[in-house]
C-alpha cells in the first residue's frame, strides 16, 4: 500500500510539471490542461484515502 501511495504521489508531481510546462508555452491546448488537472485532482484524492488507511484516527 506504501509503494501504491509514493507511485500516486510520484505520478502527481509529474502531472503538476507537465501542466505548468503546457502553460508555459503559448498558445496552449485549454482541454488538454483541464483534462490534467482533473487527473491530478483524482490522484490527489487516492492519495488522501490511502493515507487515511496507513493512518488510524487518532481522535476518539
Amino acid at each position: 500500500m506504501r509503494r501504491r501511495l509514493e507511485e500516486l504521489r510520484s505520478e502527481h508531481r509529474d502531472l503538476d510539471d507537465v501542466i505548468a510546462r503546457l502553460q508555459e508555452t503559448a498558445p496552449f491546448n485549454q482541454l488538454q490542461v483541464q483534462r490534467l488537472k482533473k487527473r491530478k485532482l483524482a490522484l490527489k484524492d487516492q492519495i488522501i484515502k490511502l493515507e487515511s488507511q496507513l493512518l488510524p484516527d487518532i481522535i476518539a
